[in-house]
């Protein structure tokens, strides 16, 4: 069974920096992307960052230039490295996992930024 597991969250001041990391139980290259959601209370989840297995990513625009998602093949690990975190940041950040049999998520990991 597919596990994928997030850590690295946390309270952080306005401009500070977080990395979250997911962990995969088996190798990353079987899936065909790999992402970071993010879902505020009382709002639907919304995709934060992508990365193919061929490694290319996208971003939504409330995030580009301050995130960047990244992969650690030999560790079976996403990162999320946010920088110059805004209040509105603040969030339950849950990795998640597509193959072409279907999606897995993680268990979220919960960000909190402080103005």
């Amino acid at each position: 069974q597919v596990q994928l597991v997030e850590s690295g969250g946390g309270l952080v001041q306005a401009g500070g920096s977080l990395r979250l990391s997911c962990a995969a139980s088996e190798s990353i290259f079987s899936f065909n992307a790999m992402a970071w959601y993010r879902q505020a209370p009382g709002k639907q989840r919304d995709l934060v960052a992508s990365i193919t297995s061929s490694g290319s990513t996208s971003y939504a625009d409330s995030v580009k230039g301050r995130f960047t998602i990244s992969r650690d093949n030999a560790k079976n690990t996403v990162f999320l490295q946010m920088n110059s975190l805004k209040p509105e940041d603040t969030a339950v950040y849950y990795c998640w996992g597509y193959k072409t049999l279907g999606g897995w998520w993680g268990q979220g990991t919960q960000v909190t930024v402080s103005s």
